[in-house]
C-alpha cells in the first residue's frame, strides 16, 4: 500500500507531533508552504494553533487574515485548537465568539485537541480518508505579486509574528524593507501593535548570522 504523506510547513517542527505521525506510517514532507501548517490533501489544509496562539491571533488581528488565505486555497480548511481552555487570558465569550464567527462567516471547521499526539492522530485519520478517496497533498495558495508594494507586503508579512495588516503598518511607517531591517528594537516598537517581544524577533531575524538548517 502507498505510504501516507502529509506536507508540513518548515516552521511547524514539533518533535512530539512528528514522532506520532511517523509511528502511524506517515511520511512528513517538510516544505515552506504559502498558507496553513499541514496539507493533508488537495482540498484539506490544517491551521494548528495552541490556545495561547489562538488568543494572540485574535488580539493582533491575524486570525481572520489567515483564515481568508486558507479559504482561497483549499475547499476544506480546518483549524485545530490545541490545549486547555481553562487558562484563558481573554474571556470565554471572546473565544466562543471568534469560533462562532469562523463557522458562520467562513464555514470553518474547528476541532479541539488535547495536545500534539491527539492532533497527529486526527490528522492521520483525515489523511487516510483523503488518500482512500485518491486525493494526495497538493500545495496551493502560492503568492504572485502584481505590484512592487504587494511583493514588499508579502516579504514583510512573513516575518515572525507579522501578517498582512502589520506588514502594511510597518511599511507605511518605515517606507521600505531596508529601513525596517535597519531599525532597532525601540524604533520597531513605535509601530502600533509591535510590542517588545515581537520587535526583538523581527530585529533578530534581520541581524542574526545565517546558519543553514538552524
Amino acid at each position: 500500500m502507498q505510504e501516507l504523506r502529509i506536507i508540513m510547513d518548515q516552521r511547524e517542527r514539533n518533535p512530539e507531533l512528528i514522532t506520532t505521525l511517523a509511528s502511524k506510517g506517515i511520511d512528513v514532507d517538510v516544505q515552506t508552504i504559502p498558507v496553513g501548517d499541514y496539507i493533508l490533501s488537495d482540498r484539506v489544509c490544517v491551521e494548528r494553533k495552541t490556545v495561547p496562539d489562538f488568543e494572540s491571533s485574535i488580539i493582533n488581528g491575524r486570525l481572520f487574515d489567515q483564515i481568508e488565505r486558507l479559504m482561497e486555497g483549499y475547499e476544506f480548511p480546518i483549524l485545530i485548537l490545541e490545549g486547555s481552555l481553562e487558562d484563558l487570558r481573554l474571556g470565554s465569550n471572546v473565544i466562543n465568539g471568534a469560533i462562532v464567527s469562523l463557522y458562520l462567516n467562513y464555514k470553518m471547521l474547528v476541532l479541539f485537541s488535547h495536545g500534539p499526539n491527539h492532533t497527529a492522530e486526527m490528522m492521520a485519520s483525515i489523511a487516510k480518508q483523503e488518500r482512500d478517496g485518491k486525493r494526495e497533498p497538493s500545495v496551493k495558495g502560492s503568492f504572485r505579486a502584481h505590484t512592487d508594494s504587494q511583493l514588499q507586503e508579502y516579504v514583510v508579512g512573513n516575518l515572525p509574528g507579522i501578517g498582512p495588516k502589520l506588514a502594511r503598518s510597518l511599511l507605511r511607517h518605515f517606507k521600505s524593507i531596508k529601513n525596517i531591517a535597519n531599525a532597532n528594537v525601540e524604533e520597531l516598537m513605535d509601530v502600533e501593535k509591535i510590542g517588545k517581544k515581537k520587535a526583538e524577533r523581527i530585529h533578530l531575524t534581520f541581524n542574526k548570522a545565517y546558519r543553514e538548517g538552524k
